[in-house]
Formats: structure tokens, C-alpha cells, sequence
């Protein structure tokens, strides 16, 4: 069991009890807490590179956390003294993430699973409708390698309606059967979670940095910390506002 807090979801789709564990790092006090509290601060959020290396760090540590319920196997390592047994993951990783907000949390990954392949997928949300209240999903495009009997991460800081990572996980599973799902991210909101579960298969694990209490009228997370991508990258121009504006 983990030193976190986490939550076991019956998955409705299956007939046996399966279980889906939701691992929420908040529950818990560790230095996330300072990492957390500066993304949220609206003063410190204007510094866009400390932003993304809270980002990145946040990553890191949970990738850290995620290792330890990899499977592993003894390797025979010789020094310049002697040789010793050391037990090393056996899994086969591919890390993806969600363009572009998902770049800085993937990298923080990847510092930790450095032989890890990777994956991409632009999947993102627009606003359907001119009070900008209703939101649709659009995915144009994916580079992965096969996924097919590897552990996959899916490392997406903001799992808020959970349509995009819903998409970008069917994408995924199209390049074959993963062994085993990490659905990672920085914030989640509840109703995003419930919307991810019926995609997942059995035996997902979902972690979140903190897991706020729900979205506002243009789902955003609340009090969440604002738009990860912006925050990060700066703000985009986004034509088909001008379009649901018609």
C-alpha cells in the first residue's frame, strides 16, 4: 500500500469486482506542498520559467513514487572491486503526454525513466458555443510507438473534464495493449476522474498531485491554478472562438 492517501473505484463496465486505484499526493504533507502552493500563487505564476520547473519537478517526484510499484528484477553488476546483485525495473515504459501543456510534466518523467520510449498526441478542448460554457474535443494528430504488452504513463497536468485525456487514451490504445496504465497528472477535478475510469482498462492506477473540488461555468478546475499551457508557454490565439462567435 502506498504512503498516500488513494481511493479504489468499482469499474461499472466489468462484471468482477475490479478495482481502479486514484492515489491523490495532497492527502499526505511532503515538499509537494511548497511546489503545489507556489503554482497556485497568481503573484509567482507571472515567472514562467519557475512555473514550469515546479512542473517538471512535480514530475519528478511522482515518477520517483510510481517506481516503486514496477516490477523488477536482480541484475549482476560488476565494480572494480567485486560484483553485486541489483534489482532493476524489467518493464518496458512508454511515457505520453498531451500537447502542449503536457511537455514540462513529461519531462519530469523522463528525467526519471531516461531508457523510457515516448509517445504524443495533440488532444485538446474548444469552446462549442459563445458563452464559452460548452466544450468539444479535437485530436489531429499522434506519434507512438507500440504499446502493446508495456507499461503506459499518460502524464497530463490538468485532468479537468477529462474529454481530452479520454480521447488521447483511445488514440493511445490503437497502438495495441498496454500491460498496464499510470494516468498521471497535477490537478484533477472529480467529474474528470469519473469520465477517464470508464476509459481506462482494468487495473489503471490514477495519480494526482491534488485533486480540487470541482469545475466553474467555462470548466475550469477550481481553485486550481488556471491554464497550464498559458502559464507555461503564454497565451494562444484560438480561432475557432471567432467561430462559435458566428
Amino acid at each position: 500500500m502506498h504512503h498516500f492517501e488513494y481511493f479504489l473505484y468499482f469499474c461499472p463496465k466489468l462484471k468482477t469486482k475490479s478495482i481502479m486505484e486514484v492515489i491523490d499526493f495532497s492527502k499526505s504533507n511532503s515538499i509537494l506542498n511548497r511546489y503545489m502552493s507556489e503554482l497556485r500563487d497568481k503573484n509567482y505564476q507571472k515567472n514562467r520559467l519557475l512555473f514550469r520547473h515546479n512542473i517538471k519537478r512535480i514530475g519528478e517526484m511522482m515518477a520517483y513514487e510510481l517506481s516503486k510499484t514496477l516490477e523488477y528484477k536482480p541484475k549482476t553488476i560488476t565494480t572494480p572491486l567485486g560484483t553485486l546483485d541489483i534489482p532493476l525495473p524489467k518493464e518496458d515504459l512508454v511515457i505520453a503526454t498531451v500537447l502542449r501543456a503536457g511537455l514540462p510534466f513529461h519531462e519530469g518523467f523522463l528525467d526519471v525513466f531516461d531508457r523510457a520510449d515516448n509517445a504524443f498526441v495533440s488532444a485538446f478542448r474548444m469552446y462549442i458555443n459563445r458563452e464559452h460554457t460548452e466544450v468539444g474535443i479535437h485530436t489531429d494528430y499522434i506519434a507512438t510507438p507500440s504499446v502493446k504488452g508495456k507499461t503506459l504513463l499518460i502524464v497530463d497536468p490538468m485532468l479537468a473534464t477529462g474529454g481530452s485525456l479520454a480521447a488521447a487514451i483511445d488514440s493511445l490504445l490503437q497502438a495495441g495493449k498496454p500491460k498496464k496504465i499510470h494516468l498521471c497528472c497535477v490537478i484533477a477535478a472529480p467529474e474528470g476522474i469519473e469520465v477517464v475510469k470508464e476509459t481506462l482498462p482494468e487495473g489503471s492506477t490514477i495519480w494526482c498531485a491534488a485533486i480540487d473540488q470541482g469545475m466553474n461555468e467555462q470548466k475550469y478546475i477550481v481553485p486550481g491554478f488556471g491554464d497550464c499551457g498559458d502559464l507555461c508557454y503564454g497565451e494562444k490565439l484560438q480561432s475557432f472562438r471567432k467561430i462559435a462567435d458566428k
